[in-house]
């Protein structure tokens, strides 16, 4: 006969941990369902993100552009060393053939002198010092003893000090790696966050743009503006010749510039030499405070950090190249986006 077994009740523990599941789930359905979709963001908080990132960007451009200055003054200093050293290892060749030459004709003449001899064989630095061996030797022998001597020293200081700037070089290039990387970063969340907009926000954009842009050269063309002298005038022409031309971190001309670029080569132009960092600019002339003051062709510096720099185009505008994606162009000093700190004539 077949044995009929109850069915196993489920213990009480598994039936409350299933029912409270089950009510978790259902919970979290519920919470998803009445949760309201995640809003995008406006057109202007995407401008006002891109407009931060680009900013942080130009810090950047300006760290990576000191960066880069100073490697190729590194460079150039270390293949100076180097040819200096390679020249006066030359010369020192030649003294000490001369000096060969001279115990040769000692030699034939019946002997080199024993602390010549000595000399021939090592360092002449252990027995330069000693008043025995100096001594012993002529007076041609002496002085040719020094010059080698002064020029082993002067030798082995370049090689210590182009070794120093090699160390320097190496640290500065990853220095410079690191800016670039970090640059490109930040101009790639711009991107990124651009990309989200609609054609038309990009349209709207890009109108509300170049309706500031005309606006900012009306107020340049209707402006009494005077240079500040005549280099003044010829950088700021300089600089008007380049209007439209595309900004590029690290550019600095003639097909592109960054905000310091342009101002070293409207200088440039004129025949002046300015340093190539914004930061480094600032001590080109003489500082102006007040904006009252300021005068065309002025170099005129924002944001705290100094980060940034143009040249003043009278009636409160600035001529200067921007940011990625803007060209070089007239802009209201109010709508920079950082405070106008001061002026500097150069």
């Amino acid at each position: 006969m077949a044995s009929h077994r109850r069915p196993k009740q489920p213990s009480r523990t598994r039936v409350t941990v299933l029912t409270t599941a089950a009510a978790a789930a259902v919970a979290l359905s519920s919470q998803a369902a009445n949760a309201a979709p995640s809003e995008k963001p406006s057109k202007d908080e995407v401008k006002a993100k891109v407009d931060k990132l680009y900013e942080e960007a130009e810090q950047a451009t300006e760290k990576y552009n000191g960066a880069k200055e100073k490697q190729e003054k590194l460079q150039k200093e270390i293949s100076t060393i180097q040819d200096n050293v390679a020249r006066g290892q030359e010369e020192l060749n030649e003294l000490r053939d001369g000096l060969g030459s001279m115990a040769s004709a000692q030699y034939r003449s019946g002997g080199i002198d024993p602390s010549l001899q000595l000399f021939l064989s090592a360092d002449p630095d252990n027995y330069l010092d000693k008043a025995s061996t100096l001594d012993q030797l002529s007076g041609q022998q002496v002085e040719a003893l020094k010059k080698i001597q002064g020029k082993q020293r002067d030798l082995a200081q370049q090689r210590s000090e182009a070794s120093e700037k090699l160390k320097d070089l190496s640290a500065t290039r990853t220095e410079l790696g690191k800016k670039k990387k970090e640059v490109q970063g930040k101009l790639s969340s711009a991107q990124k966050l651009l990309n989200t907009l609609t054609a038309k926000e990009k349209a709207a954009l890009a109108a509300e743009e170049t309706r500031a842009n005309r606006t900012s050269e009306r107020q340049v063309l209707s402006g009494t503006g005077t240079p500040a002298s005549g280099r003044a005038a010829a950088a700021f022409a300089a600089a008007q010749s380049k209007i439209g031309t595309p900004y590029v971190y690290g550019a600095t001309g003639p097909s592109s510039f960054d905000c310091s670029g342009l101002t070293s080569w409207a200088y440039a132009q004129a025949g002046v030499g300015i340093p190539r960092t914004s930061e480094a600019q600032t001590g080109a002339g003489t500082r102006i405070s007040s904006m009252s003051q300021l005068q065309v062709g002025d170099l005129v510096f924002f944001f705290n950090d100094l980060h940034h720099v143009g040249l003043y185009a009278g009636n409160g505008q600035v001529l200067h190249a921007p940011r990625t994606g803007t060209v070089v162009r007239y802009e209201s000093m109010s709508t920079i986006g950082g405070p106008f700190m001061f002026g500097v004539r150069v």
